[in-house]
């Protein structure tokens, strides 16, 4: 009976030690892996939220791909596949039907720039439409400008659409043009712009200073892209910054949005030209 009880107690302890093995972490069990996607601006502004998060709950995994952009981690999001979506813009109402909710956190300057060996700090609304319109096609160095697009229902191809009715008409002639580059996420056109010599093009403020991208930051008018002129109603470019969730957050996932919607969350995203709200709406 001895030999019967040691062989039974060794048979349960391997299986409690597989279905263990078979489950994963601890953590993953408790439901503390955050799946987070959404904008590349959105995604960079997440990083130093995440690195002042975990040093006060370190037992939260945070899972973090390349980004899906606003609408593709929108649409992961209501699949099921996300549990927060950072977007640009607002909902759609078939996402809004499907269970997505959305809170308004803030915005943050999207800035004109340029690579660093392009000669100009300043540009005028005027000069970007004879730009984008290809009326100006080289730089006063004699170097050819290259403009880097985004897609036609990009939110920066609309932000700057907006900027004016001149702007407006030269970016639909840039993008009816042969020829052209065109980035899909915020890091592809950072990069682009970065390495094409004689490139342009736009990108949040936010993702710049994570990121270090070897970008040149252009005045607007004589106007620096900043939390203030922004506040100040002074720099007209701005990218909006959204959270979204469904019904099935989880308790992890809650308490990191409160921490984000806190009084230390803001701070650390003012930090990178992020101009927040109190909360959201």
């Amino acid at each position: 009976m001895r030999h019967l009880a040691v062989a039974l107690f060794r048979f349960i302890s391997l299986v409690l030690l597989i279905a263990i093995i078979s489950a994963g972490p601890i953590c993953a069990l408790a439901g503390e892996t955050i799946r987070i996607n959404g904008s590349g601006t959105g995604l960079e502004m997440m990083k130093p939220l995440i690195q002042a998060y975990v040093k006060s709950a370190p037992e939260v995994l945070f899972e973090m791909e390349k980004p899906l952009g606003s609408s593709g981690a929108i649409k992961a999001l209501i699949a099921g596949v996300l549990d927060i979506a950072v977007s640009s813009k607002p909902l759609k109402p078939e996402e809004s039907a499907q269970g997505a909710k959305l809170s308004y956190f803030g915005k943050t300057p999207l800035a004109i720039v340029t690579g660093s060996n392009v000669p100009v700090s300043n540009i005028s609304i005027e000069e970007l439409e004879s730009i984008y319109s290809g009326r100006t096609r080289k730089w006063s160095n004699n170097e050819n400008i290259r403009v880097v697009l985004r897609p036609l229902e990009d939110i920066d191809t609309k932000i700057l659409r907006g900027l004016s009715p001149g702007m407006d008409e030269a970016i639909v002639l840039a993008q009816n043009r042969r020829g052209m580059i065109t980035a899909v996420t915020d890091p592809e056109s950072n990069q682009a712009v970065a390495n094409t010599i004689g490139g342009i093009g736009t990108s949040g403020l936010a993702g710049i200073m994570v990121e270090k991208a070897a970008l040149k930051i252009l005045l607007l008018n004589g106007v620096k892209p900043t939390i203030a002129s922004l506040a100040e109603g002074r720099y007209p470019l701005a990218k909006e910054i959204h959270f979204v969730t469904t019904g099935k957050l989880s308790e992890s996932g809650r308490k990191f949005l409160d921490f984000i919607y806190s009084e230390k969350g803001r701070a650390v995203v003012e930090n990178i030209g992020v101009l927040t709200a109190a909360g959201g709406e």
